[in-house]
């Protein structure tokens, strides 16, 4: 199950489909960590929406309470009635709080970031995030998306996946960027296997030059579908033997421990038992 399914995938003549509401959402969702407070006109690039359409739903959704309006900057941010939604759809989600004492020690051990990741269309959205007092990357957190194709946490998704499910998404990806599509295949279809063999996959590069990320899918009985972690940092952090060696049974094993304790004994079975060989 994804969060929101891409609007251009939806039939024009499907008349259950609001496509006003679907707007204000594609406006509410341009806010993140990385974009805490937007202006009209940012919000109007961003969403190719008209600048008329942007001010009448930009002064809907504060009127409503789903955004704050600072007059002296002219910008919008999050407001409390969009965070309400948010903390209530996480806040009964069990996984994130089995999972997060277990990130935060692996964090700390790896010197990293440790994430919890859903798919929402071809990206994926952490929903709990962990992170080392010493770690360097990126600046992301909860809420926040990164690319489905290149990452080590979306290729786990797609993994989890099974080939008819699979296929379609494919499709998508590739006719979302045609010209990088095979470099991309490629990399997919080795964390497919990796997953298979090894029971992680990684993107060494792939999606931010300076960046290592290992990946493990967790197929649980979840309100959001499969969900994936992963360990994410600069590649002087995280190079490949001590992925391979440490970090990567570490994160298997986290995985494992996580499925257990929410009862789903046989999403734990099919992940490898891997001694860990520590490189610290």
């Amino acid at each position: 199950m994804e969060l929101l399914r891409d609007v251009d995938d939806l039939p024009a003549d499907d008349r259950q489909f609001v496509a006003a509401l679907e707007r204000g959402l594609r406006v509410l969702r341009m806010f993140s960590s990385a974009h805490e407070t937007l202006s009209n006109g940012e919000l109007s690039r961003g969403t190719a929406l008209s600048k008329a359409t942007i001010s009448r739903l930009t002064y809907t959704l504060s009127r409503l309470g789903y955004l704050t309006h600072d007059p002296a900057s002219g910008r919008y941010r999050l407001g409390p009635g969009a965070l309400a939604l948010g903390y209530a759809s996480l806040s009964k989600f069990d996984v994130r709080q089995v999972a997060r004492p277990l990130m935060q020690n692996l964090a700390d051990y790896a010197g990293a970031s440790v994430a919890l990741c859903a798919r929402d269309g071809l990206n994926m959205i952490y929903l709990e995030f962990r992170r080392s007092p010493n770690a360097l990357g990126l600046g992301l957190d909860i809420g926040d998306r990164i690319p489905l194709a290149t990452t080590s946490v979306g290729r786990a998704y797609l993994a989890a996946m099974s080939d008819e499910e699979r296929k379609p998404l494919l499709d998508e990806i590739r006719r979302n960027d045609p010209s990088a599509w095979p470099k991309v295949r490629r990399g997919i279809e080795q964390a497919i296997r990796d997953v298979a063999e090894r029971g992680y996959c990684t993107s060494l590069g792939d999606w931010v030059p300076e960046i290592h990320s290992l990946g493990v899918p967790l197929d649980v009985n979840s309100p959001y579908g499969i969900l994936s972690f992963n360990i994410g940092g600069l590649a002087s952090t995280l190079p490949p033997r001590l992925i391979e060696t440490d970090l990567a049974p570490r994160l298997i094993g986290l995985t494992r421990r996580v499925a257990e304790m929410l009862g789903a004994s046989a999403a734990a079975e099919r992940l490898p038992v891997k001694p860990v060989k520590s490189g610290r």
